[in-house]
This record gives structure tokens, sequence and C-alpha cells, in this order.
């Protein structure tokens, strides 16, 4: 019997997940925080700006990023999204782009961000939910943690404090 090459990946991952929960399962963080073994290589990463013009980082390299999908009915997302701008400026050699999933309109995000005191990070967009479907989204928010090579390195699935010593710490790793 031969065993498909995607049931092997999704065994790897569910392992790989068990496994990271039960190394780090004093931090609170790690229960929503998976660090890929081997990084993964990401074939394209386009979504738009506020202005829906093109913003490509597939060959971005040098810096680490955190792509973070979110929208402003997610309520988890309003939790998180202040301890994002917050870790941008605490590691602010970290580059942040926070990609609304819903279609683009910038008085509601406008709005969306005034309501919750974010007053920093841009806004951008994945219209066509490309990268939705590229990163293989179950839910909202979710946040793929990019390495200076321009690999995914892990993925935040659901709400964290980005602030927190515990997830800074575990960045710095990577610098």
């Amino acid at each position: 019997m031969k065993i498909s090459k995607s049931f092997k990946i999704y065994i790897h991952i569910i392992v790989l997940s068990l496994l990271s929960q039960n190394l780090v399962g004093a931090e609170d963080f790690s229960k929503n925080v998976i660090i890929h073994e081997k990084p993964l290589i990401i074939s394209e990463l386009k979504f738009k700006d506020a202005n829906l013009q093109d913003v490509d980082l597939s060959n971005k390299r040098g810096k680490i990023m955190i792509i973070n999908f979110w929208a402003t009915w997610c309520e988890p997302c309003r939790k998180e999204m202040p301890s994002l701008e917050k870790l941008s400026v605490t590691l602010p050699e970290i580059n942040i782009f926070a990609v609304n999933t819903e279609k683009p309109n910038n008085i509601k995000v406008d709005k969306f961000f005034k309501d919750i005191g974010v007053k920093k990070l841009k806004t951008y967009y994945d219209p066509e939910l490309r990268l939705v479907r590229e990163f293989r989204l179950r839910g909202l928010p979710t946040s793929i943690l990019i390495d200076k090579e321009g690999k995914e390195f892990g993925k935040v699935i659901g709400e964290i404090d980005f602030a927190s010593d515990e997830f800074v710490n575990l960045l710095k790793k990577y610098f």
C-alpha cells in the first residue's frame, strides 16, 4: 500500500505540533505557535497595499517578517492587534504586514484600527484570497512567521499576545 505525499505531510505536521506543545508546554503562547522543524519554501508572497497597489515579497530577504491575516468582524483579531502594533515598536527590525482578508475598504479598516487604538500598523489586503489558499488558513487570526531567508519558519494560529516576553524571545532566536 502506497501512502500519498500529502498524507505524510499531514502526519508530520500533527506530530510536530504535538511535540512542540510538549516541549514548551509551560508557556502560554505555545499552544497557538507552531515552529517548523525545517523552514518551508514560500512560492509566492503577493498582496495589495491600502491603495490596492501590488506588494511582492516573494524574493524579499534580510529581515524577519510577520504576515498577520485578520478581519474587522473577528473578535480575537480585535484583541490581538494592539499587541502586534506594540511588537512593531519593540522590535522595529521586524517587518509586520497586517493583511485584511475582507473586500478592500479603507474606511472600515481605519475605523476598526481607531476603535482599538492602533495607530502605526499599515493596512494590506488579500482581495482574491490567494495567500489564504497558499497558506491553507483555517481561521482568523493566523500569522505566518518568515525568516531572513524568506522561508516560513512558523505559524501562529489563533490569538496570542505578540508583545509577550516569550514571543519576543522566540523571534530573537531568528535574528
